[in-house]
């Protein structure tokens, strides 16, 4: 007797990456740093980008992300009084990864309860890896 073979599963939709920056051009780099797939276990990303801490706000609670990046540098809401807020206001937060100015300010975005925290100037392979780290299941 033949044993039918299993149903492939589906496959997972894109991961939904919410990127704020007031900076048009620092919301590109990160998309172009990640691009569409950073890791081979882990499904295509998609990104909205925000351009405004209230509009971060609305997003979230709409909710569906599996990931946001917040700039630290952001004016005139920075990405880390944002990062708090959202970790002191949303049961089951998605992972935040804040932008910093320079390495010495990871101790706000430890402040802001970010997961994870990469300085400007981005470096594709630095905040690759942290995203990376942030979305692939544990185990």
């Amino acid at each position: 007797m033949a044993v039918p073979s299993p149903e492939p599963s589906p496959t997972p939709g894109p991961l939904r990456i919410l990127v704020y920056s007031d900076n048009p051009r620092t919301r590109e780099q990160v998309r172009l740093a990640l691009g569409k797939r950073i890791h081979p276990e882990l499904p295509e990303l998609s990104y909205v980008d925000i351009a405004t801490g209230p509009m971060v706000i609305k997003q979230m609670d709409a909710g569906g992300f599996d990931l946001v990046i917040l700039d630290g540098e952001a004016a005139p809401v920075g990405g880390m009084g944002i990062a708090k807020q959202l970790k002191d206001e949303i049961d089951n937060c998605p992972p935040v990864l804040v932008l910093t100015g320079r390495p010495d300010d990871a101790w706000l975005a430890r402040w802001s309860r970010a997961e994870a925290a990469v300085p400007h100037p981005i470096d594709p392979i630095r905040l690759g890896d942290a995203v990376a780290s942030l979305l692939r299941p544990a185990g």
